[in-house]
């Protein structure tokens, strides 16, 4: 097992959300009690997330820029997970309230204290694909579909234009990250997660049918990423900083499989999975989203590995073998 420094406090922003919950009970599985938590903690569907993990503190997300002026000092590492995710979202000020502003905001902290930065950034940014999805090409030239993936790109603007930067730092931009603990997202969780609820209750899935003459029903393609891959990634990047002391590796980088999968892979795995015989119907697409819809996303990794991250990335038919025996047995996860 990894050895790891654990003087100093470390935050995790966006404690109770489904990324930085995963993260939070990986660290006290290596030894990490000394956790400041962030978050509104007011979402009642996400109280189970947090049974037996030990942290030293709760920080409301609006008292958190005030205590972390005052309380630097004491903090050794920032992992920035919180941020409105719904890309339904269309209240702009919303946004740019939790996504933008508070990011700028602790980024400057951390670059006066030089505190070390893992931030979420998204996939997202990327919109519909036409600029491709490489973590090393001009991300001026990005052009996200909905305002989710706009505040995620100006933060990642904004922090490449930055002269003045914590000493280490680095954004990762998440791809479809499926796996235990995110069933208080709602209609916004994986469709790993619905495929599941939706054959448990009728014995069949609905998925969008193709709207394009070169894709068939269930052969859009998505970047599907498993929990515990994007948590592995996001410990690496502490060792690379706290433990190796690595400068030369600050940047933003994609964090997906690198490895395409159609909708009908991952329905047949739930199935197969689950033990029920496929059963699949095909709907229209939604008239106000059809024009943004992603028929293809694929990150390239490329960059990640050039840095040493050489850890294989669980396929989606792994990843649902997990997932579907954790669902089967957490009769809540519904």
């Amino acid at each position: 097992m990894q050895a790891y420094s654990t003087s100093g406090k470390i935050v995790v922003t966006g404690a109770y959300g489904f990324i930085g919950c995963n993260l939070v009970r990986a660290l006290n599985q290596i030894g990490f009690y000394n956790l400041i938590l962030v978050d509104n903690f007011e979402h009642p569907a996400k109280q189970d997330n947090f049974k037996n993990c030990v942290f030293d503190a709760k920080i409301n997300r609006d008292l958190f820029i005030e205590w972390l002026t005052e309380n630097a000092d004491e903090v050794s590492f920032i992992f920035h997970l919180g941020a409105r995710t719904d890309t339904s979202e269309f209240n702009f000020r919303v946004l740019d309230s939790l996504n933008l502003s508070y990011s700028k905001a602790l980024w400057e902290i951390c670059t006066v204290k030089d505190i070390p930065l893992v931030y979420a950034s998204s996939a997202a940014t990327y919109g519909i694909g036409e600029k491709g999805f490489d973590d090393n090409a001009d991300i001026q030239n990005l052009k996200p579909l909905n305002p989710y993936g706009l505040s995620k790109q100006l933060f990642d603007l904004f922090v490449v234009e930055q002269k003045e930067t914590p000493g280490y730092w680095c954004g990762l931009k998440f791809f479809n990250v499926y796996g235990p603990h995110e069933a208080h997202k709602g209609r916004m969780a994986s469709v790993v997660f619905h495929a599941y609820n939706q054959i448990k209750v009728s014995g069949k899935m609905k998925l969008f049918r193709s709207h394009r003459p070169d894709f068939k029903n269930g052969a859009q393609l998505r970047d599907f990423i498993f929990i515990d891959d994007v948590v592995k990634v996001c410990l690496y990047f502490y060792t690379q900083f706290m433990e190796l002391k690595r400068e030369n590796i600050n940047g933003i980088y994609n964090l997906g499989t690198g490895k395409a999968r159609t909708f009908n892979d991952l329905v047949n795995a739930v199935f197969a999975e689950m033990q029920i015989k496929k059963n699949t119907d095909f709907i229209d697409t939604p008239e106000d989203i059809r024009d943004k819809y992603q028929y293809f996303t694929e990150a390239k990794m490329e960059k990640l590995k050039s840095i040493g991250y050489n850890q294989e990335f669980l396929s989606i038919e792994k990843g649902i073998h997990l997932y579907v025996k954790y669902l089967s047995e957490k009769t809540n996860e519904i």
